[in-house]
């Protein structure tokens, strides 16, 4: 039973929680040793009856733009996500270091806690988090990866030894969920363990602790008489000037949104990522643009935080799957801005529906020759598979390092040098962080965009568009073989920047959102 998420917004900021089942609501607070999503699949498959809705507490995963500064503070964010979810009358089941950040305590609270104890222990004996801030050379995250693994095998009171009576080990895809979870925003989730480990040590409430095999089925005997949860609500947005999230349905996956701009009948605008990871890295984009208009960053079904749908990807598809977004928010018309694939992605979605479409800007669409694409599609895309020792950890950071040094990034020569330069280790850490979201099917939308023909479908575009690139970007030959090709509705622009790369100049950054919000605007060609 394939988890949903959704995203509740509070006072503090929005928290992501994941239903599985159905019935009534119990709310889970999950150990830090395991991903909300492992956790509401595994219950709902043991008791499908129970609406088992299981929160990313603050620090982690979606919840991970809330920093945990006090328990305290933690306890009140969680009572008012639940409070925003609807469950704030709902069981709740607490595990492991969850037990540390029950709300409500009184005679009244209905909490079945299970291995309360061992966390006790574990907070007291470790082993605790190593030291997570992003490092240059990328060991932070193999070493949020041994953490997670030591602290699902190892038992606490001998950690020397394996725990032989818990619940099963986690596989090498639960042990990928719960490390992409907490390596969101690695220093806020250690932060978390800390308070979590500081709450336990000092006399966190002692309630009946139940084994892990009895613990679900009391908390869903609580929920025996309550009735059927509702559907959770669409996310409320968080106030001007800011990215709030939200997801949206569409018939093959769940598209999980940046959203960010007024609610106003301005027109809105479509801002599509590149491959291989997810709309983060446009954050300033999102943010430049929205001043006066709606603007939706979805993941592409397949990358990020979108679900993964079966089955081969083409441009043409990933464009489908954008209007049937539109649909699902009620949205007829609206103007485009891609990036690489998104730029493909965008001049699809205008060829599919240009009644719909209005205006595009197509920012370095790739445009390779045939024998650079076969290579390309010869290297460029080797597998990323969950590995239970985390190898696919340290071949994520690589290859994405590697993307900044050269192009094309598997051809480590000396004439293959970028002159972009590595990012900070912050954002480096983000991107890596993208591309293991996208985990199994990183390769689906980059793989389409470079199969696609741009060249050919340019020549299908009705409707106007500025095709722009920076001068670091690695496909900024484009621009070149564009004004060869491209009709003469298409406008060439050599931009000043590309405003989502490293180490770009502020005062060039600014000047490429001015010349985006000016051609969309209709104010400058």
């Amino acid at each position: 039973m394939t988890p949903r998420a959704a995203m509740v917004t509070t006072g503090f900021g929005q928290m992501r929680l994941f239903r599985a089942g159905r019935g009534p609501a119990v709310a889970v607070l999950p150990d830090l040793a395991e991903a909300a999503v492992v956790v509401a699949e595994r219950l709902a498959a043991a008791i499908p009856s129970v609406a088992w809705t299981v929160l990313e507490l603050p620090g982690i995963g979606g919840s991970a733009e809330i920093e945990p500064a006090t328990h305290a503070g933690v306890i009140a964010a969680v009572a008012a996500a639940l409070e925003a979810a609807g469950l704030a009358e709902a069981p709740i089941l607490a595990e492991g270091f969850g037990t540390a950040f029950v709300p409500g305590e009184g005679p009244a609270a209905r909490v079945v806690a299970t291995g309360g104890g061992r966390a006790r222990v574990r907070a007291a004996s470790g082993p605790a988090p190593p030291d997570l801030a992003p490092r240059p050379d990328g060991t932070h995250l193999p070493a949020l990866f041994a953490h997670l693994r030591d602290a699902a095998i190892l038992d606490p009171a001998d950690p020397l030894r394996p725990l032989r009576d818990g619940p099963p080990l986690p596989d090498a895809d639960a042990l990928h969920e719960t490390l992409i979870a907490a390596a969101v925003a690695p220093r806020r989730y250690q932060a978390l363990w800390r308070l979590a480990a500081d709450a336990l040590r000092n006399g966190s409430p002692d309630r009946p602790d139940l084994d892990w095999h009895d613990a679900p089925a009391a908390a869903a005997a609580l929920a025996r008489h309550d009735p059927e949860a509702a559907p959770l609500a669409a996310a409320a947005p968080l106030g001007p000037g800011r990215i709030w999230q939200d997801h949206v349905d569409i018939p093959e996956a769940r598209v999980h949104l940046r959203r960010a701009g007024p609610d106003a009948k301005t027109r809105p605008l479509f801002v599509l990522q590149s491959a291989p990871g997810s709309a983060a890295p446009l954050r300033d984009v999102i943010l430049g643009l929205a001043e006066g208009r709606r603007v939706i960053a979805p993941d592409y079904p397949g990358n990020g935080d979108s679900t993964k749908p079966d089955g081969p990807v083409d441009i043409a598809r990933l464009a489908g799957w954008m209007w049937q977004t539109a649909d699902a928010l009620g949205i007829d018309g609206c103007d485009l801005w891609g990036t690489h694939t998104g730029a493909l992605v965008a001049l699809e979605m205008a060829i599919q529906a240009p009644r719909r479409a209005g205006r595009l800007v197509l920012e370095a669409p790739p445009i390779l020759s045939g024998g650079f694409t076969a290579d390309i599609l010869a290297h460029y895309l080797p597998p990323l598979r969950p590995d239970p020792f985390g190898l696919h950890v340290w071949q994520a950071w690589t290859m994405r390092r590697d993307m900044f040094l050269f192009w094309p990034w598997y051809r480590r020569e000396r004439a293959a040098g970028r002159a972009l330069g590595l990012p900070d280790p912050d954002m480096l850490h983000d991107w890596t962080v993208g591309l293991l979201k996208s985990g199994r099917t990183y390769d689906r939308s980059y793989r389409a965009a470079f199969e696609y023909p741009t060249a050919e479908r340019l020549a299908r575009l009705q409707r106007p568009a500025l095709l722009c690139a920076g001068p670091t970007d690695m496909l900024v030959d484009a621009l070149e073989t564009a004004r060869q090709i491209a009709p003469d509705r298409i406008t060439i622009d050599a931009t000043p920047a590309t405003v989502w790369y490293p180490n770009q100049a502020e005062d060039a950054r600014r000047e490429t959102i001015r010349r985006y919000a000016r051609f969309l605007n209709g104010t400058g060609e």
